[in-house]
């Protein structure tokens, strides 16, 4: 098994100073990275790895695959809700729809419209979650089918409970010719006030079925953990959720998002790259632990968004950057990166690349509870190497501190 990471799962460096954007490795975090082409990390002081069995994602020679097949393929062959359902049950059924339950969407309508009005995305899926957990009874049955019926239930409503766009169309072209929109249809709105055509569409939905799963990044393994315990399918999301949410997991293709602004504001990537490493910031959007080539995802969504017009002067900033920084050592984009062009082309907000990120990834935090469902319970229960003051020491009284 291969182990994994987002983009945001441990970047590498870019030569000796340039740096990538947030990863899923803190212990490896500020290191720096041979200079070779490849940017490959120095071997870590570790001496082992967190290994476990599954047959859910493959990352092997630049390319992932989901349960064999080729993860890109996938995304550009059938929808999002299509490949989720193959990727829980093995079997594919195009046109799958999932539809949100009116209780777990009104309440989590409620609690989301009930916090602050600066809340991020992913504070509004997290209590989303919460609340659709409320409304389900059944949450507590592990069974299979059971699990899944929640799964299938609490992606719309993650969607259905965030705030529409101030301005957007409150129906799309497809909504008009059809009362079942795909989950990429029903998102949109959510993300930009900008009328939804088919090209964009098409590359959201296919950036949801790409991040669906990358193996075990952060928070896939806190995903895990939660299930090996035997938390029901909706703490196993919240726990995904909880990790995302941290700025070297889940912010990193808002990093991207605003030096891409930058760049189109300043009218060139050097200026911009020169400032991130003055200041000692990381280049956001380029380099890939587990690629020496480019982010498969980042290629599959740069083609797609070629054929969108109005992303070109994002999609050629996006390249200014990588080749700005490849005078000093040559990284690839990754799929924050690609994102983030769809981001900044569809007048979307800088956070708007988590929240594709956090819905499509609930998906795979499902399919890996499944898994879970099925282990040991209980079985990650690593033993702490304890490096405080040998006992016995004296019982501490009023005033004193500890050494």
């Amino acid at each position: 098994m291969q182990r994994s990471g987002e983009c945001a799962d441990g970047r590498h460096q870019a030569g000796g100073d340039v740096r990538t954007g947030g990863g899923d490795d803190p212990a490896g975090e500020g290191r720096r990275v041979e200079a070779g082409r490849t940017g490959r990390r120095k071997p870590s002081p570790v001496t082992g790895d967190l290994v476990f069995r599954t047959g859910i994602t493959l990352i092997e020679g630049d390319r992932y695959y989901f349960r064999g097949v080729d993860a890109t393929e996938l995304a550009t062959h059938y929808a999002y809700e299509d490949i989720v359902e193959w990727l829980w049950t093995g079997e594919l059924r195009p046109g799958t729809r999932f539809t949100a339950p009116a209780e777990a969407l009104a309440a989590a309508r409620r609690t989301v419209d009930a916090l602050p009005a600066h809340s991020g995305s992913t504070d509004r899926l997290r209590v989303a979650v919460v609340a659709a957990a409320t409304a389900d009874p059944l949450r507590f049955d592990l069974s299979p089918e059971a699990v899944l019926g929640s799964a299938r239930s609490l992606i719309p409503t993650l969607v259905g409970a965030l705030p529409t766009t101030a301005g957007a169309p409150t129906t799309t072209g497809h909504e008009a010719a059809s009362q079942t929109p795909g989950l990429a249809h029903r998102l949109w709105p959510k993300l930009t006030a900008h009328p939804a055509d088919a090209a964009s569409l098409t590359v959201l939905d296919t950036a949801l079925g790409l991040l669906i799963d990358h193996d075990l990044a952060a928070s896939t393994l806190a995903a895990r953990v939660a299930a090996s315990a035997h938390a029901h399918p909706y703490a196993v999301v919240s726990a995904g959720l909880g990790v995302l949410e941290g700025p070297l997991h889940g912010a990193a293709s808002g990093l991207a998002h605003r030096m891409l602004v930058e760049v189109l504001e300043r009218g060139s990537a050097a200026p911009v790259v020169a400032d991130h490493l003055r200041t000692g910031r990381r280049v956001p959007g380029l380099g890939h632990r587990l690629y020496t080539a480019e982010d498969p995802r980042a290629r599959t969504l740069f083609a797609l968004l070629a054929q969108v017009p109005q992303a070109a002067p994002a999609l050629a900033a996006a390249r200014d950057v990588v080749t700005t920084t490849a005078r000093h050592t040559p990284l690839h984009a990754n799929v924050d990166l690609a994102l983030a062009v769809l981001s900044v082309s569809s007048g979307m907000s800088a956070e708007a690349g988590e929240t594709m990120f956090a819905v499509s990834r609930t998906a795979g935090w499902i399919a890996h509870a499944l898994e879970e469902y099925g282990e040991r319970p209980l079985r990650m229960r690593p033993s702490g190497q304890y490096s405080g003051p040998r006992p016995p020491q004296p019982l501490p009284g009023p005033g004193s501190a500890t050494a």
